[in-house]
């Protein structure tokens, strides 16, 4: 067959998407992947997986939806259909659900910055699952007191532990915890503090505090803020939902609600 035949020069048909809300796609250059969140005038906003947020113009064949080369185009007005309202911990809200009467179960947390920010992303589901956190005094005697709490098939018990790391003073503790209706978990921050993103706050990354200071004065003395409490005040308030904190501590939480909530053996 002759190879100059036929129309050998048109160019291939990139296919037009309409960018949906939560369409993943990436740019053309492979640099940036997420998922449409908005739009601007004549562009498309994408968010990461890390909440990066970015804007890209609406150009023809700019953007890989499964690997393929496509061209986005805002999606054709239609009637606006009702939004379910996420809590902060993004799950779905239950609009008018009463607070339950609380489980005879309790997360424990080390202490009361712990549970407020609990509080701050988990609040509401906590709530309609009628889960108590209460904040501990460090996890020092944390054996004595789950003996003392006596948990059972209907009072189970999640703790959340700070620097939970092998080989730190906290996993010797937990691992003497072996009641099969308490469940421990954590996170590796040496406070809770460190969970939260330090974007949030205006900074790279938490300054790093010499093995035997403080660590919470060590980090008001980098920052430059007199007192921890007013330090946490400002870590507290850059705090709207869990995009803010980090996947360790997400995750621990959501097992530890999960656990709680379960419903107890017949």
């Amino acid at each position: 067959m002759d190879v100059l035949a036929g129309d050998w020069r048109r160019r291939r048909e990139v296919p037009t998407v309409e960018a949906e809300l939560d369409l993943v796609v990436e740019d053309a250059t492979g640099d940036f992947c997420g998922a449409v969140v908005g739009y601007e005038a004549d562009g498309v906003v994408l968010e990461d997986r890390r909440g990066r947020r970015r804007v890209f113009p609406l150009l023809p064949a700019a953007f890989l939806l499964d690997g393929a080369v496509v061209t986005l185009i805002r999606p054709a007005p239609g009637p606006v259909a009702p939004q379910k309202r996420r809590t902060a911990s993004g799950s779905v809200a239950v609009p008018g659900a009463p607070a339950r009467v609380a489980r005879a179960g309790r997360i424990w947390v080390e202490g009361i910055h712990d549970a407020a920010l609990v509080e701050r992303i988990w609040g509401d589901d906590l709530r309609v699952e009628g889960v108590v956190v209460e904040p501990l005094d460090g996890v020092d005697d944390l054996p004595e007191a789950v003996r003392a709490f006596d948990p059972g098939p209907g009072a189970r018990l999640g703790v959340l532990v700070d620097h939970l790391v092998a080989g730190s003073k906290e996993s010797r503790i937990v691992a003497s915890v072996t009641n099969p209706h308490v469940l421990v978990t954590g996170h590796p921050y040496v406070d809770i503090w460190q969970a939260v993103k330090p974007a949030r706050l205006g900074i790279a990354a938490w300054p790093v505090v010499p093995r035997g200071q403080p660590w919470k004065e060590g980090v008001c003395a980098a920052l430059g803020v007199a007192e921890p409490y007013e330090l946490w005040r400002r870590i507290l308030a850059s705090v709207r939902d869990f995009r803010d904190v980090e996947a360790p501590l997400l995750g621990a939480v959501e097992h530890l609600i999960d656990f709680v909530t379960e419903p107890a053996e017949r």
